[in-house]
């Protein structure tokens, strides 16, 4: 192992904090790591490595964290760590509560908690994870404890369970760490706030006994995770919500889905990904005043463009055939193509070569099949961007 708690109470004193100072001012580039680790050796010696490790680190949680420059972690739990925006987002649904984080590793949903938190307590079971958090999380109380026994009661319980096991993704929620049958049956009947991956299974969830809401959240335009609400913290009639951070909407399955099907009017609109996961596309339209190109995909079309919304203005739709479209982007003088797929077995960045384009004008390309059965078509919509 890397980090041990020695190197966290290295890490975390006057000489460690000093000399990851000295470290952070080292380049560690592809082309200098090899001189740097040596220049770091010989000012530090067997230190160097926890010191070169925990700077990168650092640098890689700045995608996460506006203050990951201070912190320390293990690479796993930084792959796994929330993004500040996310762990936020679910610390205001807890505002007032008395709450355990059951698995908190290094800290990251401990830190957006308590500006929230009635009452607030970490655990987890790696000793290493809990030095490192509180190092990260000064104030916050925390104690070792396997998040199957459980140490509360009359609290929200947080669940984050490992999804990487040496670096790969665990698909299965039974194979995560906690196994996720497991967690809910250790706390059915208790309000809990569980952080699954984005693609797993709702059917499969469903099966395990899980009863409450599940709120798939994107950021970025990146879907994140998936967070499975307990009944009792669910909101009444909800069972899948979409929330978007980067515009601050959510859509639930609670809301009107009167979405019509018809063919491509001004704009056509891709829905945030969360949207698509929770599978509320429809909901979406609806609130927006869209319609779906086909009730079987996802991409919705509509004469304005939703506030804050990227869409593609239609300038010319196609039956879609690789001859076809490079001669109307050649005709259009265009030299560089964005393509967007769906219900069609393209794939966009081995396509794009074929078509040869050697134009001036940028443009997208959206491809989808439109119908069913030997109605289907494969049709290609040019479309200028708008933004």
């Amino acid at each position: 192992m890397l980090f041990d708690l020695g190197a966290v109470a290295y890490l975390s004193g006057e000489a460690g904090t000093s000399a990851l100072r000295d470290v952070a001012g080292l380049p560690l580039t592809k082309a200098t790591l090899v001189a740097d680790i040596a220049s770091a050796r010989a000012r530090f010696g067997d230190r160097a490595a926890v010191l070169v490790e925990t700077t990168l680190l650092r640098r890689k949680a700045a995608t996460k964290l506006s203050d990951g420059d201070r912190w320390l972690f293990t690479d796993e739990a930084l792959q796994q760590a929330t993004a500040e925006p996310v762990a936020r987002h679910r610390a205001r649904r807890l505002a007032g509560a008395r709450v355990h984080d059951a698995t908190c590793s290094v800290g990251t949903e401990l830190a957006a908690l308590r500006d929230t938190a009635a009452v607030l307590l970490g655990s987890d079971v790696d000793p290493v994870r809990l030095a490192m958090a509180r190092h990260n999380v000064a104030g916050v109380d925390v104690c070792r404890a396997d998040a199957l026994r459980p140490v509360t009661r009359d609290t929200v319980v947080v669940l984050d369970p490992a999804r990487r096991s040496a670096g790969r993704r665990r698909f299965d929620p039974r194979d995560y760490t906690p196994a996720l049958d497991a967690l809910l049956d250790t706390y059915r009947g208790r309000d809990t706030v569980v952080k699954c991956a984005p693609g797993i299974d709702f059917a499969a969830i469903a099966g395990l006994g899980f009863v409450g809401e599940i709120e798939v959240t994107s950021l970025a335009g990146s879907v994140r995770e998936a967070c499975l609400w307990s009944a009792g913290l669910a909101q009444s009639g909800v069972r899948r919500r979409a929330t978007v951070l980067d515009t601050g909407e959510e859509v639930t399955d609670a809301d009107a889905d009167d979405c019509g099907v018809g063919p491509a009017g001004r704009w056509i609109v891709d829905p945030d990904g969360a949207v698509v996961r929770a599978g509320l596309v429809r909901h979406w339209a609806a609130r927006h005043g869209l319609w779906q190109l086909d009730p079987d995909i996802a991409y919705l079309s509509g004469d304005r463009l939703p506030d804050g919304v990227r869409g593609f203005e239609v300038l010319e739709e196609l039956p879609f055939s690789e001859r076809r479209l490079r001669q109307a982007l050649s005709a259009r003088d265009t030299g560089a193509v964005e393509i967007l797929v769906r219900g069609v077995d393209v794939d966009p960045d081995a396509l794009r070569p074929r078509l040869r384009l050697r134009g001036s004008q940028q443009a997208s390309v959206v491809i989808a099949r439109i119908g069913a059965g030997v109605a289907s078509r494969a049709t290609a919509f040019i479309c200028r961007p708008s933004r």
